[in-house]
């Protein structure tokens, strides 16, 4: 009999909510490149959304846990949203449970129409995050700044600064 410990992937989950769309993508990417994590599947209902209009991205990974004797490789279940995408799925599942998985026809409509609303709010909230992005870094332009960036942190730093310590010379 194959063990469980390999047939089952999900003994431990982590829910991960982010602000925006892209820092979902952003963290999946990090951790795809990180040297001690293994993923082993990856759903992504967010490209793909689930016929209810379910969105998340969910990753299956191995990772390494340190025993007394030895290391485990052990299956984590990742599921990554953004914070509109997990206030509808808690209702979502509030309802499902609620209507012992018999949920009324009118009901399943109106939670359909709220995952779009929801699509269109963090599309919205994207846009209006990248419009900001766009807006900072033009105004450090016009004030002659340049951002430095020392582990995922900015410093505005002015350019003529940067360009002395670039070009100094023992």
């Amino acid at each position: 009999m194959p063990s469980i410990k390999e047939n089952i992937r999900d003994i431990a989950g982590v829910r991960i909510i982010c602000s925006f769309i892209s820092d979902i993508y952003r963290l999946s990417d990090m951790l795809k490149n990180h040297r001690d994590i293994t993923v082993v599947e990856i759903k992504d209902y967010i490209k793909n959304p689930k016929p209810n209009g379910y969105k998340s991205l969910h990753m299956i990974l191995q990772i390494p846990i340190s025993m007394s004797d030895r290391v485990d490789n052990v299956y984590v279940e990742l599921q990554i949203r953004t914070i509109a995408m997990d206030f509808w799925a808690s209702l979502e599942h509030k309802i499902y449970y609620k209507y012992d998985k018999a949920v009324p026809v009118k009901l399943m409509e109106d939670l359909k129409e709220a995952a779009q609303s929801v699509s269109q709010l963090d599309e919205k909230m994207e846009a209006i995050h990248n419009e900001m992005k766009r807006f900072k870094a033009r105004e450090n332009e016009e004030n002659g700044l340049n951002e430095l960036v020392i582990s995922d942190i900015g410093f505005n730093i002015p350019k003529a600064f940067l360009t002395q310590l670039l070009n100094f010379e023992e």
